[in-house]
């Protein structure tokens, strides 16, 4: 069984997390495929748009402790590295439906979306300060420009999760839609930027994200610090805690 499967429907490139057994935590392999398609998808014209969902009522718990433990430095060609870099740079937009929990990861990779949805299942949450890390994505960046710095600090120093509601009211989505109509009315959201103009669509992006620099430069410091923040013991015995449940 595929841990991420793909479907291209009217234009729009489907990516779904399949790794239910373990809340479709992100391992490497994962982290290649994902850069795979999302690459691909760039490189052919007949897709206008992507969109992220997980499977079984889970977008993602974030990564995979175990594995990412064992992945070695956090440089170019880490798998882990590629994703973020590919999905800073994307052209085409990006949409997401997020359902259940979408941890670490799950939370960050949505400040890279163009459009992000909901359902009142969704638990977002940022527990990188829990695991004595630090953020990631640029999320450092991104998140104080979205909610603010001070609520930014809540979320990442606190590590606490949160529900669709105050996603909502921070506006970290756009909007919380019924679970049972989650799917259909995101991939609908998606079909609508597939049909429209490409090169226009995709030059109104760049001019929104007009920041880019900024946000791969603070990305590259949090992977140094990152990395550093890995081999340090307070981050070892939280991880042999965390791995102890």
């Amino acid at each position: 069984m595929s841990q991420i499967n793909v479907k291209d429907d009217q234009g729009v490139r489907i990516i779904s997390f399949n790794r239910p057994e373990k809340r479709n935590a992100f391992n490497l392999k994962m982290y290649q495929q994902l850069t795979e398609y999302l690459i691909q998808g760039e490189r052919d014209n007949a897709i206008r748009a992507f969109m992220l969902r997980g499977e079984e009522n889970c977008f993602t718990s974030g990564n995979d402790i175990a594995d990412f433990l064992s992945s070695g430095e956090l440089n170019e060609t880490h798998p882990t590295v590629q994703f973020l870099h590919c999905i800073l740079e994307l052209k085409k937009p990006l949409v997401a439906a997020v359902s259940g929990a979408a941890v670490g990861i799950g939370t960050t990779l949505l400040f890279h979306c163009d459009l992000v949805y909901a359902d009142n299942t969704a638990k977002f949450q940022l527990p990188f300060v829990n695991l004595a890390l630090v953020p990631e994505a640029a999320s450092s960046l991104l998140l104080p420009l979205i909610v603010g710095q001070q609520k930014a600090a809540e979320l990442i120093l606190l590590g606490e999760s949160f529900n669709a509601s105050t996603a909502k009211e921070l506006n970290i989505i756009n909007q919380v839609v019924e679970q049972t109509e989650l799917d259909s009315f995101v991939l609908a959201q998606a079909k609508k930027l597939a049909n429209q103009p490409p090169l226009a669509l995709q030059a109104s992006k760049q001019l929104l994200r007009h920041n880019q620099a900024d946000v791969k430069q603070q990305m590259l410091k949090e992977l140094a610090v990152f990395g550093e923040r890995l081999k340090s013991d307070e981050a070892k015995n939280r991880f042999q805690a965390f791995l102890k449940k």
